[in-house]
């Protein structure tokens, strides 16, 4: 398909700077103590474990253990899905003039972030965070870092309610919704029930964004490898996180109304790769990738 090139200007429609905002909105002091619940497994958690990371607690790593031993293929399918978010940011950056950005369910900070990506292409780049975790919540000043040219925030937002994310004056301070967006969705929808609606969600989002916005988003799918991938979502349903797996048709619904990039929808790992990329089995992948954008 024809490549979709967007605006790049640095002004993004006269988008607040840094330091004209006040310092109460720029300060992370006001947000409530959390309780991080270390008995219980968390997703965010278990993901960090999975993936190398060091923010998780026995629970997560017993939960973790038992969906490896479910499917052996979870951890390079994760860390893949994590290089996909890397790429897709880089992509939209240089070859697509992308200069905003909006990252729904962050999860734990790990480096490199879409705001390091982002504006290490384009310093003026401006990306809002998103996550309604208790455990994001308190690694939230991590992801304040900006350039001076651009600028970053954080907000407490469900994804199951777009609204309450499109009407945050924190984000719009940082976000010119009457620009292209490049909204990501990596590694989230498989946490929400088809009776949640996910696709009236992401079509909620999409609506609010300016022509020339993309969407980057990723499905889990038991495709590849039912019987290890059903064993994962045993695992995480058994314990209390909710996990739905979906196949290709459904994750091409995610994309209706917008027009795909090359390749299509295609599991992670075949989705541009980079040409050092070590080659990866489709067996050992359950994430599907696919990124559009909206005429």
């Amino acid at each position: 398909m024809a490549a979709a090139k967007t605006h790049s200007d640095s002004d993004n429609g006269g988008a607040k700077m840094a330091s004209e905002v006040p310092d109460e909105q720029q300060s992370q002091d006001d947000y409530p103590s959390v309780d991080l619940r270390m008995d219980v497994p968390h997703a965010a958690r278990v993901y960090d474990y999975l993936i190398g990371g060091k923010t998780n607690f026995e629970a997560d790593r017993t939960a973790a253990h038992a969906s490896v031993e479910a499917w052996p293929s979870l951890p390079i399918s994760m860390r893949t899905t994590r290089n996909f978010m890397q790429r897709v940011v880089r992509i939209l950056g240089e070859q697509y003039g992308m200069r905003q950005f909006l990252d729904i369910g962050t999860g734990i900070p790990t480096s490199p972030n879409v705001h390091e990506i982002a504006q290490a292409i384009a310093p003026e780049s401006r990306v809002g965070y998103v996550d309604n975790d208790p455990i994001v919540l308190t690694h939230a000043r991590a992801l304040m870092s900006s350039t001076p040219e651009g600028r970053t925030c954080y907000i407490d937002a469900d994804f199951r309610d777009p609204d309450s994310i499109l009407n945050s004056s924190r984000l719009r301070d940082v976000i010119d919704f009457s620009r292209p967006v490049a909204l990501s969705l990596i590694a989230i929808v498989h946490f929400v029930l088809d009776e949640d609606d996910p696709q009236g969600i992401v079509r909620r989002l999409m609506d609010a964004l300016a022509p020339g916005s993309f969407l980057a988003l990723t499905v889990f799918t038991g495709d590849t490898d039912p019987v290890g991938v059903g064993g994962v979502s045993r695992e995480y349903n058994a314990r209390g996180i909710p996990l739905q797996v979906r196949d290709k048709a459904e994750t091409e619904a995610f994309f209706k109304g917008l027009e795909l990039l090359d390749p299509g929808v295609a599991l992670v790992h075949h989705w541009r790769p980079d040409a050092d990329a070590e080659p990866i089995r489709d067996q050992d992948i359950a994430m599907y990738a696919g990124v559009a954008v909206k005429r």
